[in-house]
């Protein structure tokens, strides 16, 4: 396994979909498209089943799919390749330095598609709707830029519902049960890896799209740790 992973991670170096802590490139996503489309970002992408899904989708708009493991972003940006998807590419970053790599506000959407739940209470700032995080979306999205969050961890779900509520951020979708929900989208349908997986044994999958369209006022971070603590003592 440890070498299959350093033959991927050699084999993406010549990758020319593949951006690698990129420096200097906030601006050049457009010259690397080669138009002004709007960018989507799928973040935690995995092996970018999502990234792929969507630009298939959707050509009129650029994705990127964002991870710091490179032997995952080989499988997706293999296939973009391969199928000759020219509206797809790929970040390997941590998700800490998103804003590091788009001007401000020029980003569509962000997926966040099956992240870790990070389920210890120690790891809740690891969370990707943690509001840390969110506060990084919020410089790189467009004023109405939307951020989807896909799971099938309730304990993400509700966590993120709560960051939602408490931050007054406008809630568009909420779907507890999503393959229950009536009107679902092709996008709402595509499936992972670890979709496919089911971690969670939850037998259903939860779904939000909200915007980050409020001022994340830091003092409220502790109010949010205090409703995690005695949610997990209840």
């Amino acid at each position: 396994m440890a070498h299959k992973k350093l033959i991927r991670f050699k084999a993406i170096k010549s990758f020319p979909n593949v951006f690698e802590l990129p420096e200097n490139m906030q601006d050049q996503w457009a010259g690397f498209f080669k138009n002004n489309h709007p960018l989507v970002l799928e973040l935690a992408c995995g092996k970018g089943e999502y990234t792929i899904g969507l630009a298939k989708l959707y050509p009129q708009k650029n994705y990127i799919g964002v991870d710091i493991k490179g032997n995952r972003i080989w499988r997706g940006a293999l296939t973009a390749l391969e199928e000759n998807l020219t509206n797809v590419a790929f970040l390997r970053t941590p998700i800490e330095m998103i804003h590091q790599y788009f001007i401000p506000h020029t980003v569509e959407a962000i997926w966040i598609t099956f992240p870790d739940p990070q389920l210890r209470l120690s790891k809740a700032k690891k969370r990707l709707t943690h509001p840390r995080f969110l506060r990084l979306y919020q410089q790189i999205l467009q004023p109405n830029g939307i951020v989807f969050l896909k799971t099938d961890s309730p304990d993400l779900y509700r966590f993120t519902k709560t960051v939602i509520n408490l931050f007054q951020l406008e809630l568009l979708q909420d779907f507890d049960n999503m393959y229950a929900a009536e009107g679902l989208l092709p996008e709402h349908t595509i499936k992972t890896h670890y979709e496919l997986l089911d971690i969670a044994q939850s037998n259903r999958i939860h779904f939000l799209a909200f915007r980050v369209n409020q001022t994340l006022q830091s003092q409220k971070d502790e109010i949010l740790k205090k409703i995690i603590v005695e949610h997990a003592t209840d």
